[in-house]
């Protein structure tokens, strides 16, 4: 079984998975892709063209190595992702949670000028509050959004979400995405978890930052296109919430690691953590992902049932 991989992000872990998987034979990030896929019975890799789809007539899978499949865009191959990078996120948001709330990046940067930026040293600065006093609003609760909760439980937050079904459970309540103004004006934290679809695209804009309010935070870990880009830095820039995390963002790198994130300046901003997308890259999402990725390829060969199709 031929299987051309087109992932980068796979290589720190190819000689583990080459032993996973010895029953095939992979092709690493060949120069000529179309060429590879003449001959490739499966595709590992985060982007499925119908130019490479009709270079490939032999395909039988194609295996996203991560949970997002929206850059698949030709149909008539059976699609798998594969997930494992929750407890990473979950990591990040609650890490970004206690940043934003208790301002750490801006105590961190006064004090780099010798401002003791503190409510012991200026009482005009409120004491921030644990995330006991936290009521975290999911838009999306999947692997991630379930991740997350069963940390935040430890440090006594209240939560509930706003999902595509309407169901979640072991939360305050859950609705569906007619309860997305409920969900605002009852949360000081959201946590954005959602895929992307063209229902999600753009759900969150000005109407919905303000009803989450001056003391509301905001954490995108999905795709920076649920958020409005003009709408959350307006929001941001004036203050109309309190602070945000991002972690996805509406351009990417097309080569090299240079490329802004955005039109707007976020990086002007001192109430916003801005990161590359980076949340769930950590060994450990990758080392569960390349076992998913070897139990399909086995199972393919053997004809027993794919795990994860989307």
């Amino acid at each position: 079984m031929r299987v051309v991989v087109t992932d980068p992000n796979l290589l720190p872990l190819r000689a583990e998975l080459e032993a996973l998987a010895p029953q095939a034979e992979l092709v690493w990030l060949p120069d000529d892709l179309l060429g590879a896929l003449k001959t490739a019975d499966v595709l590992v890799g985060p982007a499925f063209t119908q130019e490479m789809a009709d270079a490939a007539p032999n395909l039988r899978l194609v295996q996203v190595a991560g949970a997002g499949t929206d850059r698949v865009e030709a149909t008539g191959v059976p699609v798998a992702n594969t997930y494992h990078h929750e407890d990473s996120i979950a990591e990040y948001i609650v890490w970004a949670l206690i940043a934003l709330r208790r301002e750490l990046p801006q105590a961190d940067a006064a004090l780099r000028r010798n401002r003791w930026r503190s409510p012991v040293y200026d009482a005009a600065l409120p004491q921030p509050e644990t995330l006991a006093s936290a009521r975290v609003g999911f838009l999306g609760f999947g692997h991630i959004g379930r991740a997350t909760w069963r940390v935040l439980q430890a440090f006594g937050a209240q939560a509930q979400a706003v999902t595509a079904s309407g169901r979640a459970d072991g939360l305050s309540w859950a609705g569906d995405t007619s309860q997305l103004p409920r969900l605002l004006e009852e949360s000081n934290v959201l946590v954005v978890s959602a895929p992307l679809t063209e229902t999600t695209r753009g759900i969150i804009g000005a109407a919905e930052l303000s009803t989450l309010g001056a003391d509301g935070v905001l954490v995108n870990v999905a795709r920076g296109p649920l958020v409005q880009e003009q709408a959350l830095y307006d929001a941001l820039r004036d203050r109309t919430i309190r602070g945000a995390a991002l972690d996805v963002w509406y351009s990417y790198p097309t080569g090299g690691d240079h490329a802004q994130p955005s039109k707007a300046p976020f990086g002007d901003l001192d109430n916003v953590l801005l990161t590359p997308h980076l949340s769930g890259i950590t060994r450990q999402t990758f080392r569960g992902r390349i076992h998913d990725i070897a139990a399909n390829l086995t199972a393919l060969a053997e004809g027993n049932e794919l795990r994860n199709l989307t």
